[in-house]
């Protein structure tokens, strides 16, 4: 996690902007747990992960309106193990991320 604030320290000295997407809360099967985090930067570049395919994307493109609004934001995902084994995922579960911008 200290690399995730460092790659923050290091964009700021940069002057590029940056959102933060902290895991917050999970249930069932998800790849990560609360506390895991992800940088994206202005580009749609992402430093970290928090869960992978298509719950980073979508947290992904949020964050890239944080960064512009500069208002935060949550994300809910919802998905079953069964619609998660359809997109080729390993887990579902429920997983909600704070987006912020830093």
């Amino acid at each position: 996690m200290i690399d995730v604030y460092r790659e923050i320290v290091r964009l700021e000295k940069e002057g590029r902007r940056v959102a933060l997407a902290t895991v917050i809360a999970t249930k069932g099967s998800t790849p990560r747990k609360a506390g895991a985090k992800m940088l994206v930067r202005e580009d749609g570049s992402t430093f970290g992960t928090i869960s992978g395919g298509c719950v980073e994307a979508e947290v992904s493109q949020i964050a890239r309106q944080v960064l512009e609004s500069g208002k935060p934001q949550v994300y809910a995902s919802r998905l079953s193990d069964e619609e998660a084994g359809q997109l080729g995922l390993a887990c579902g579960g429920t997983m909600r991320v704070w987006i912020e911008r830093v």
